[in-house]
């Protein structure tokens, strides 16, 4: 019991989130109406399709065309979408994905879960990969490029996908954190072979616990997706493919259906609204680097974060003590961590993703931050500079 309490985190981290008066944690309040959703699971309930059901068909249904995608495949979580798309296209031992090493754990996860080896190429300061040193890094044993669109603005997916067209390499997006997104006015399932989501609760668009889906044009890879995700069965007794249980729960699929019809839209509006106004305030600020936004490219603002010029844990715990949920994301890239040993990268590889990683802040951007905590939140960062020259 008492290594089980070590290993399990979330619950003492829960508790101090709860500490601060600006937080990065919504889900109380995006789920007030939670009432409406429950008439919702009371007819799964009533009719008993809890796998598979009618609600993960019409969600399905529904977010293909919100999206803009032929086909949508529902799944367990974002990490098996990631996972089920690799190994659908075949990729596996022997095969490198060239990706980034400033993500969160589970992209390069997949990878290695896949039995492929990934391939880090280093970021910009936009946070997203450097796709003028792919080339560089393909081999006759690439197999994919996995880009990831961090904190929800898209890469640049014109020049990957001219990479891969030239070299026949497959795609995979890691869209985990760009719902609603666009590149260049395009739906960014437009670029590439899939795009994949997680439904976890502290993503934009999100569920009662993990859930994921895939986006797809392509019709075969459509139709393995659909197999593998539940075991390779065709029908009842019919089993075309050995495959993995990566469902999506009937009453999950109720709370996302429910919030693709009702809140999305006014999510996005209101994150990017919001971080605009963060853009004016930190402006100002010299100490303080911000992405240089594109207009040519719709940022969803999974997270809002910046680089500070020096003292970035003193001004976390500034932020802290004054109730406001300053967080890092991340400070270890993953190719400085234990698990990425055997990959045998070192210190210096990846210069701008250590870089990053070492001066980054995110602050909550989430619809609920009113203008008057963007103000104040603002005030304080631009308080703990002036005090620090003194």
């Amino acid at each position: 019991m008492k290594n089980n309490t070590k290993i399990n985190f979330l619950p003492k981290q829960y508790a101090k989130n709860k500490k601060y008066n600006i937080n990065h944690s919504y889900l109380v309040e995006q789920f007030s109406d939670y009432k409406k959703i429950f008439s919702k699971i009371a007819n799964v309930v009533k009719y008993g399709d809890y796998t598979l059901g009618n609600e993960v068909i019409n969600f399905e249904k529904d977010l293909s065309k919100r999206m803009g995608s032929k086909f949508a495949i529902s799944v367990g979580n974002g990490t098996d979408a990631l996972y089920l798309v690799l190994k659908a296209l075949g990729i596996g031992r022997g095969d490198e994905v060239i990706t980034t090493p400033y993500t969160f754990i589970a992209t390069v996860g997949s990878i290695v879960t896949a039995g492929a080896k990934p391939v880090f190429v280093d970021i910009k300061e936009d946070y997203n990969i450097d796709e003028n040193k792919i080339i560089s890094k393909i081999t006759k044993k690439t197999k994919a490029i996995m880009p990831v669109h961090w904190a929800g603005r898209p890469c640049e997916m014109n020049t990957i996908r001219k990479i891969a067209k030239k070299y026949n390499l497959k795609i995979v997006q890691d869209s985990c954190h760009a719902i609603d997104s666009r590149y260049y006015g395009k739906q960014i399932v437009s670029f590439g072979d899939a795009c994949t989501f997680s439904l976890h609760p502290l993503k934009n668009f999100n569920v009662w616990g993990d859930g994921g889906f895939i986006l797809t044009n392509n019709k075969s890879l459509a139709k393995k997706l659909f197999l593998l995700r539940n075991h390779g069965l065709e029908n009842r007794n019919k089993c075309k493919m050995f495959g993995y249980n990566s469902r999506l729960d009937t009453i999950q699929a109720c709370v996302a259906n429910y919030k693709l019809k009702t809140k999305l839209t006014n999510i996005t509006k209101k994150r990017i609204q919001n971080a605009h106004l963060f853009d004016k305030y930190l402006g100002e600020i010299s100490e303080i680097i911000t992405v240089k936004r594109n207009k040519n490219i719709k940022e969803v603002f999974h997270l809002y974060h910046l680089n500070v010029k020096h003292s970035r844990d003193k001004l976390i715990k500034y932020l802290n003590k004054n109730l406001i949920d300053a967080k890092i994301h991340y400070p270890i890239p993953v190719h400085l961590q234990p698990a990425s040993k055997f990959l045998k990268y070192k210190r210096g590889d990846f210069p701008m993703a250590e870089k990053i990683a070492n001066s980054t802040v995110s602050l909550p951007v989430h619809e609920f931050i009113t203008k008057e905590q963007i103000a104040y939140t603002s005030k304080l960062i631009k308080k703990f500079f002036l005090n620090y020259k003194k």
